[in-house]
Order: C-alpha cells, then structure tokens, then sequence
C-alpha cells in the first residue's frame, strides 16, 4: 500500500526548476522568447491598421458598415453588441453609409445574432432594408471574408470596440476590404480586460488568417443583399434577369 501511495505522489508531483544557474538562465531566457512570439502578433495589428481607426465624427464616407456579432442576452444584443449597433445608427444618420452588414453567429435555430441586429437598428432609426444580414459570421476572419467573397463588399466601415477594431481590420484588409474602423469607447471594467487580454490570443489567429487567407466555414453563394441595399438599379436588374 505505502509503494502505492508513493507511484500516486510521484506522479502528481510537479517538475522541478533548474538548480543550477545557467538551466535557470535558459529558462529565463525561454520564457522571454515565449513572451516576445506571443506579442509580435500585437504588435503586427498595431502597426497595420492604428492609422485607419477613426470615431463616428471623423470617418469617411464609404458605402457600407460592417458590424460585428458581440453576443446576445436573452435574444436581446449585450451592452457590448448594443454600442457597436448605436455606433452604426449614428453612422447611418450622418449620411457616412447607406447600408449596415450585420455579421454574426446563427448556427443554432435559438440563438439569431444577425436577426437581433437588425431588429435593434430598425428601432434606431435604420429603414429595415437597408440593413443586410450574414447569418455565418462565426468570427472575424469568417465575417470579413464573406463579406468580400459573398456579399462583394470591397469598401466599408467596420464597427466594434477599440480593443478588438485593429484585427478586423487587418483581417478585412487580408480580406481584400479596403477599410477604416469606427472604434467604441467602454469603460474600462472586468469585461474590458477579458476582451482585451483575449486579443492577445486572437491575435495570433489573425496572423494565421491573413498569412493562409482559408475559406470561412461556410461560404455559400454570391448574394445581393448589399447591391440592393445600396440601391444599384442596373445590379438589380442583372439579379432578376439571372
């Protein structure tokens, strides 16, 4: 029984640290270039992208706004997903877009991120069908690209949170999107710091992304949602033609 208990505790017990100076040193120095790979993503999205985002006040006019999906709370948008919508209603009153592409996450027949996106922005004053739903946008990288490949977005405004905006736009940039970004002020409370500490991990996805450019999962066929939103009639026609 006692040599038992001893494989058991054996078994748990957790590596040792280097004794000796220079095993310390070299584990120094690994944990120094762990730190250092896990930043250069960050700093990466920092670089590309600091200079295209803008607020409401100052953006430019492009045709359309790219919100995306930031969770629901009993089929309502979260305060986070609600500011990013506010965001875009206040876009589309200044006249900077004349449609809104809500992107977000509808896998499942409960849960309708686009659906509630839409809703929230009719009651704000954004006519129904100028609003386009992505019914797959199941992350960032998704979200831009079916934006591009889908919809044939090539210019837009993308809408999110400060700590999140610089990845979609480089993203949208690998993309092929040629866009600004409208970033959302919080406050900065426990619920900041998580999304801003999961940066760093979306990050190195984002890096991924936009070196390897996969296809979303679900890509599907082109659709016209944004043509017709925008009102091109000449594109319309084409549509009901075949």
């Amino acid at each position: 029984m006692a040599a038992v208990v001893r494989r058991v505790r054996q078994g748990r017990r957790l590596p040792r640290l280097p004794r000796s100076r220079r095993g310390r040193r070299h584990l120094l120095w690994a944990a120094v270039a762990l730190g250092v790979l896990a930043l250069l993503p960050a700093t990466w999205l920092q670089v590309t992208a600091d200079d295209r985002v803008r607020t409401v006040a100052d953006a430019p006019e492009e045709p359309v706004a790219v919100v995306f999906g930031a969770g629901l709370w009993n089929g309502e948008p979260s305060p986070y997903l609600a500011h990013r919508l506010d965001a875009a209603a206040e876009l589309w009153a200044a006249g900077k877009v004349r449609a809104v592409l809500v992107t977000g996450d509808n896998s499942r027949t409960d849960y309708d991120e686009p659906t509630a996106m839409r809703d929230y922005l009719a009651a704000h004053g954004v006519p129904r069908d100028k609003v386009v739903l992505d019914y797959a946008g199941f992350d960032t990288w998704d979200s831009c690209a079916r934006a591009r490949r889908v919809f044939g977005v090539d210019r837009a405004l993308l809408v999110s949170q400060g700590f999140h905006i610089r990845r979609a736009l480089a993203l949208c940039g690998a993309a092929g999107i040629e866009a600004y970004g409208v970033g959302v002020d919080e406050p900065h409370d426990a619920t900041w710091y998580y999304g801003g500490t999961r940066e760093v991990a979306g990050a190195v996805k984002a890096a991924f992304d936009a070196a390897f450019t996969p296809d979303p999962r679900f890509l599907g066929p082109r659709e016209r949602g944004v043509q017709r939103a925008l009102g091109h009639p000449e594109t319309d026609r084409q549509q009901a033609n075949g």
